[in-house]
């Protein structure tokens, strides 16, 4: 077994590549802004062409998943995938 750390950079970026490709828009188009707060957990708020929408952790690593196997051809599980806090949100995956 062996641990791939993803940092909020690649986090977010994910996200991005995910949104885009489920919205049809360019990249570009969409930015995110990651959180963590003790009421609702890890959340992002997603921007694209104007309009504001929030995603749960569990929308977050769906993306995380996609974005393994694309860019590292690493293919995990949901159950694979823990958020964790310190001084940036960052995605630890354990496979």
């Amino acid at each position: 077994m062996s641990i791939t750390v993803l940092s909020m950079d690649e986090i977010i970026n994910a996200i991005c590549l995910h949104m885009a490709e489920r919205k049809g828009v360019k990249v570009t188009d969409v930015q995110v802004e990651l959180s963590w707060e003790e009421e609702t957990g890890y959340t992002a708020e997603v921007w694209i062409q104007g309009r504001s929408q929030y995603l749960v952790e569990s929308n977050m690593i769906e993306a995380i998943l996609r974005y393994l196997h694309s860019e590292y051809n690493i293919r995990a599980y949901r159950e694979d995938v823990r958020l964790e806090l310190d001084e940036e949100i960052t995605a630890v995956v354990n496979v």
